[in-house]
Parts: structure tokens; C-alpha cells; sequence
């Protein structure tokens, strides 16, 4: 009984870095990625290198232009769903879950 309650608090507490990611295993997480792209999807797998296996992708890239009448910046936003993408890890920035609205 004792041995059942370890396992749950050590299966639900985050005591590395990469502890982070593995409470999300299964669950849509949100990866930045270098050069302003940005993934939504469902985390299948991970290893220590941040190499990533998502699936039900949504991939966002946004590019910045400038106007060239009034200086001001543009920003455009392209989105595409991927239906399963393996995520080079060296690319990741950070990843984070999406944040839960009440």
C-alpha cells in the first residue's frame, strides 16, 4: 500500500528537467521552435536530447515585414496541420504545456 503511494508521488513530481516533459507524455504541449515557428501537438515520446515524437500537429510560422510607406512592422502568421512529425531536438528553444484557462 505504502509502496503504491511512493510510486504515484514519484510518477507525478518533477525533480530533473526533463521530469517536465514526461508528466505531459500523451497530453498537447506547445514546443517553440527556432526562427519564430511554433508547434501545438499530442507528445508520444522524448529522449534526453529533446528529440520529440508529436502527433495531431499544428505548426505556426510567423515572419515579420516592414512596410516600406510607414516603417511599421508587419507580422503574418502561417499555420498547417501535420498529422504526425518527429521534432529534431538542437531546434527547441523551450516547451512548455499550453496554459489551462479556468
Amino acid at each position: 500500500m505504502a509502496d503504491d503511494v511512493d510510486q504515484e508521488q514519484t510518477t507525478n513530481t518533477s525533480e530533473e528537467p526533463l521530469d517536465l516533459i514526461r508528466l505531459n507524455l500523451e497530453e498537447r504541449i506547445c514546443v517553440k521552435m527556432r526562427n519564430d515557428r511554433e508547434l501545438r501537438g499530442r507528445l508520444h515520446a522524448y529522449d534526453q536530447r529533446l528529440n520529440m515524437i508529436l502527433e495531431d500537429v499544428e505548426e505556426t510560422v510567423t515572419t515579420i515585414e516592414i512596410d516600406e510607406e510607414t516603417d511599421e512592422e508587419i507580422y503574418k502568421s502561417t499555420k498547417w496541420s501535420i498529422p504526425m512529425l518527429f521534432v529534431r531536438g538542437d531546434g527547441v528553444v523551450p516547451a512548455a504545456p499550453p496554459l489551462r484557462v479556468g
